[in-house]
């Protein structure tokens, strides 16, 4: 399957994922893109890509204004207050009403995160693993409003029989930055990465390039009820190991703090979602050696 001449919605438009997801799409397709749109550069380089913006606010906005003639709905919003209400509604309750106005998409994807998962240090979790609330420690409402939010997406999919996958993200990063950026600023400023003691730290980072490739494939994967797949990379890799590189490429040291203020690894079987989507294409090394450079020249994310 290909994207082309379609119509689609997607939200979260603004953020580290969606953002140069959206201006990928809009190449060769018509992109409706819902945010908060705080920032009015990020919407004027959407609008400039030809993304029609559209200001909403889903956890509080009616979205009656919001387009339903839609061929496809790329759910990437993410609440992250720490504020149960807040975080529930936005998370869970938007999605919901989210599918029931776009009911007659050919096919719904729902982002979700691999922070679903009751941790399981060094071994690959699959889709039908148990669910945990393994971010409690850094963020309180994350795990529970994403595992809340496929509860509905779920039930949604099967009350108006759209079609839907739930993606389960492992580690987006990309030239716009993402977790090994955060930790690449922490070694810049002299800080210790913190790491959970039960090290390594295995995950399996995605490239934003191999989230845009593979896109149609989940979109294609759709089905009531939903299709439910791991979307992480296929390197597994560490916080301890992808530091390390990042820090020698810069020329500076990464020294770590073993804490249980943190998460442990996550890393996942990427099984199901090579077999609908195929392998991904950027290694974690030139990946990460890409957005390391692309923070140095201040090159912006779809650039």
């Amino acid at each position: 399957m290909s994207l082309r001449d379609a119509r689609i919605l997607v939200t979260g438009a603004t953020g580290q994922v969606a953002l140069p997801l959206a201006l990928g799409l809009a190449a060769e397709n018509d992109v409706v893109a819902l945010a908060r749109f705080k920032n009015l550069a990020l919407r004027q380089r959407l609008e400039a890509a030809g993304v029609q913006c559209i200001s909403v606010d889903l956890a509080r906005d009616c979205i009656d204004g919001v387009p339903d003639d839609v061929d496809y709905v790329c759910n990437f919003a993410v609440v992250k207050s720490n504020r149960w209400d807040t975080d529930l509604a936005g998370n869970a309750e938007a999605a919901g009403l989210l599918m029931a106005h776009c009911r007659r998409a050919r096919a719904f994807l729902h982002c979700s995160s691999t922070g679903v998962y009751e941790a399981a240090v060094g071994r690959p979790q699959l889709e039908s693993d148990a669910l945990g609330d393994n971010h409690r420690v850094m963020m309180p409402t994350y795990s529970i409003s994403k595992i809340a939010a496929e509860a509905v997406v779920r039930t949604t999919c099967r009350i108006f029989e759209v079609p839907t996958t739930i993606a389960r993200l492992n580690v987006p990063y990309g030239d716009g930055g993402g977790w090994p950026a955060f930790h690449l600023a922490l070694m810049r400023a002299g800080r210790p990465v913190p790491v959970h003691p039960d090290g390594p730290s295995r995950f399996n980072p995605i490239h934003d390039d191999d989230i845009l490739a593979t896109l149609p494939a989940m979109l294609e994967a759709a089905t009531v009820p939903a299709t439910i797949v791991n979307w992480g990379g296929d390197d597994e890799t560490s916080i301890e190991e992808w530091c390390e590189f990042m820090a020698g490429l810069v020329g500076i040291e990464a020294r770590f703090e073993r804490t249980e203020a943190t998460i442990g690894g996550i890393p996942t079987d990427n099984t199901k979602r090579i077999a609908l989507a195929g392998p991904t294409k950027v290694g974690w090394r030139d990946g990460m050696r890409r957005m390391v450079e692309a923070q140095a020249s201040g090159r912006p994310s779809g650039a």
